[in-house]
């Protein structure tokens, strides 16, 4: 195993990083609804049959899936903004791909290659964990956890109205080049994180949950065609239950692996991403209902028979108030904590499914659940990245927060499985044509009102927050520096200082806590008189290592044996066992 951690300064974080991070996530978001608004036409554009055109969309999903927990990983190993530069560049190429073709295999090809931009939420989650202080970290993880809903709810109307007057392939181009200002932006503005988790990449583990994401998601997404009973659904679903099982068990015995699933196991990840994947169903409902009750002709007698440009924008207001609930998310969560938001935006979301059983005969009252809907689904998902980030060790950042955004795919995918097997099995057929029935988007709403229900119940298991004050390891030095004098005062674990051969104190050195496992456990900065503060996640041996720049590494074992007396330990000096 390798021990990499990164002593170089890095630039400060500037007022821009914030909005560059979350245009990011909105340019991913934007890639995934660039086809909505012409997925009917897709066959006849690719002349290909319409299950074969399917596949323009399954492959995003797939590979976004795949590429979300990988990228996190890599990006904790080798630099989260090195990460989040190449997803994008890959969505570009993906992009221009996609722009230059109309043959379904080479389409194919560019979705499967844009699909890799889905690893920049979580990297820019980390990111944003690694470099901004406390006071500032809630509001601004909200906002790019809330970003993919908000480029979604933005794109919509934005892809319509270049979809109704332009050749569908300028979606692409716009792709493209939304993708390279944000790159040019990261590496003008966003500095790279000094963050590094221990260990090297698990290839092994990369391929095993590959491969068991895709048997598990392929029946999902092409169930509707293959039928739900067929042989080949039912054994890629038992494929796929035989792989995850043993790349589980791997995944135990591997020193660094993919996923730390004994951190996972804990309550407070476990029943977070529980949640996340009945939020994911119930966000994608109304993307799914809303738009084809607004352009469902009047002639129905229930759809409101509205263009797709005006449909994208009473739609568009989910994205807009989700945006806007980032600061609110913020203030609440301070005082009441995420697990609180959590809560109280599910019970939002099942506000608003509830009224909109009532609320669908005129396009005004779209707009209103759009609005109940997007503060309720802007509060959840803003809760769900706070509640990670105060669960893992900061060099799991990246892997955690990627693990999380695929339990919101996933939770998307199933919505999207299920909520079309319900509209197309109570579609009236009209001269061979499918139209979507009443009774289908009020039960489509029903289903999404269950989903938050169950969201709730895991909600409700999730462990109270420890309001003990918590240092994290950070590039903003000054952020650490700031709260250290409140952290020595009530943190349990190992607190001293950090002093040079001679004996005069060493300020701004990097202290790094490993566990049994070789793993980082902790990390903080020394004040400029010397002084650290390091909790620890339990007790046993571990070792404490102290680097600074042109001064000599030094380390020193000691115990925590759950004491609360401090322990003095001068790096200075030869190592030795110290019980604390």
């Amino acid at each position: 195993m390798t021990h990499t951690t990164t002593d170089r300064p890095t630039r400060r974080a500037s007022g821009a990083v914030v909005p560059v991070l979350a245009f990011a996530g909105i340019v991913v978001a934007v890639m995934q609804t660039l086809l909505v608004p012409v997925i009917k036409d897709l066959p006849q554009l690719l002349d290909t049959a319409p299950s074969n055109a399917t596949w323009v969309l399954t492959s995003t999903l797939l590979s976004g899936a795949v590429a979300t927990p990988i990228m996190g990983r890599l990006g904790d190993l080798y630099g989260k903004r090195r990460m989040l530069i190449l997803s994008l560049a890959v969505m570009v190429v993906g992009a221009l791909i996609s722009a230059l073709t109309s043959q379904l295999l080479t389409m194919i090809v560019g979705r499967t290659l844009q699909g890799f931009a889905m690893g920049a939420i979580p990297l820019g989650i980390g990111l944003m964990r690694d470099m901004l202080p406390h006071e500032k970290l809630g509001s601004a993880m909200a906002l790019m956890s809330s970003s993919i809903g908000v480029g979604g709810g933005l794109a919509l109307p934005a892809a319509a109205l270049v979809a109704q007057h332009t050749n569908w392939h300028a979606l692409f181009y716009g792709a493209a080049g939304l993708g390279v200002l944000s790159i040019a932006l990261t590496l003008l503005v966003v500095p790279e994180s000094p963050m590094r988790a221990e260990g090297s990449f698990d290839l092994l583990g990369a391929l095993g949950l590959s491969t068991g994401l895709v048997l598990f998601l392929l029946p999902i997404t092409k169930g509707s065609d293959w039928g739900w009973t067929s042989g080949t659904t039912l054994g890629l679903f038992a494929a796929a239950a035989v792989v995850l099982v043993l790349w589980g068990v791997m995944e135990l015995r591997v020193q660094a692996p993919l996923v730390d699933l004994r951190t996972t196991a804990r309550p407070a990840v476990l029943f977070t991403n529980l949640a996340s994947i009945m939020v994911g169903v119930s966000f994608y409902v109304v993307s799914l209902v809303l738009p084809q009750l607004l352009q469902l002709p009047k002639a129905t007698g229930y759809g409101l028979g509205q263009s797709m440009v005006v449909a994208g924008l009473l739609v568009a207001p989910l994205g807009l108030t989700m945006m806007f609930t980032a600061p609110v998310y913020a203030r609440l969560s301070a005082k009441y904590g995420p697990k609180v938001t959590l809560i109280l935006g599910m019970l939002i979301i099942a506000i608003g499914y509830g009224a909109g059983l009532g609320l669908m005969s005129a396009p005004w009252q779209s707009l209103v659940i759009a609005v109940i809907l997007g503060a309720g689904i802007g509060l959840a998902y803003s809760s769900l990245p706070a509640l990670i980030v105060g669960a893992v060790p900061a060099s799991e950042t990246g892997a955690a927060n990627g693990l999380n955004t695929l339990m919101r795919s996933i939770g998307t995918s199933v919505s999207s499985a299920v909520i079309g097997m319900v509209l197309a099995n109570t579609a009236n057929h009209v001269g061979g044509v499918a139209i979507p029935t009443m009774h289908g988007f009020r039960v489509s709403f029903l289903i999404a009102t269950g989903a938050v229900a169950i969201g709730l119940l895991m909600a409700l298991f999730l462990p109270k927050p420890n309001r003990a004050p918590q240092l994290r390891a950070s590039s903003e030095e000054e952020a650490n520096l700031e709260r250290a004098e409140q952290v020595l005062e009530v943190l349990r674990g190992f607190r001293g200082r950090v002093l040079d051969a001679d004996g005069t104190p060493v300020a701004r050195a990097k202290v790094t806590l490993i566990d049994q496992r070789g793993r980082q456990a902790g990390a903080t900065l020394s004040q400029d008189d010397g002084s650290y503060a390091l909790t620890v996640p339990a007790q046993g041996a571990y070792v404490l290592a102290a680097k600074a720049t042109g001064h000599g590494p030094h380390a020193s074992s000691a115990t925590h044996a759950g004491d609360e007396r401090p322990v003095e330990l001068d790096l200075a000096l030869p190592g030795e066992a110290v019980n604390a």
